[in-house]
């Protein structure tokens, strides 16, 4: 239970740090002209591994971009998070596109559809029984 406390406590921090180098310190166009947004951090229960998962208010193609100029950025980032956190080791880090929004955006579009197309066969319906 403590373990997981750490690790929660760990991440939370990973997550704030992070945001900030992404905002302040990165000289990338890409992140700068997307919001650009940790949306999960899958840390390793020994703290050497850190997955960062991130959304973003651009298309999927731009987004992929954003992940490997993040990626290619990754040991900047590292070098930064030394400076700014005390940990004996700062965990390597990848970061990831985070596509739940994306399906959950999906879904709902769908059943948009689906109550829409309900809806147009019921006024039909209901046009045909009133004549």
């Amino acid at each position: 239970m403590a373990n997981n406390h750490r690790l929660a406590k760990v991440s939370s921090l990973l997550k704030k740090e992070i945001t900030l180098i992404l905002q302040n310190d990165l000289e990338n166009d890409l992140i700068r002209d997307y919001f650009v947004n940790i949306s999960k951090i899958d840390l390793s229960g020994d703290l050497q591994h850190c997955k960062i998962y991130i959304t973003s208010t651009a298309t999927e193609t731009v987004r992929k971009e954003i992940v490997a100029n993040l990626n290619i950025a990754k040991s900047a980032i590292r070098h930064n998070l030394g400076k700014r956190i005390e940990m004996r080791r700062v965990p390597d880090i990848i970061f990831k596109d985070d596509i739940v929004l994306d399906k959950g955006l999906s879904v709902l579009k769908l059943l948009d559809e689906i109550k829409n197309r309900n809806q147009k066969t019921n006024n039909v319906e209901d046009k045909d029984a009133n004549n």
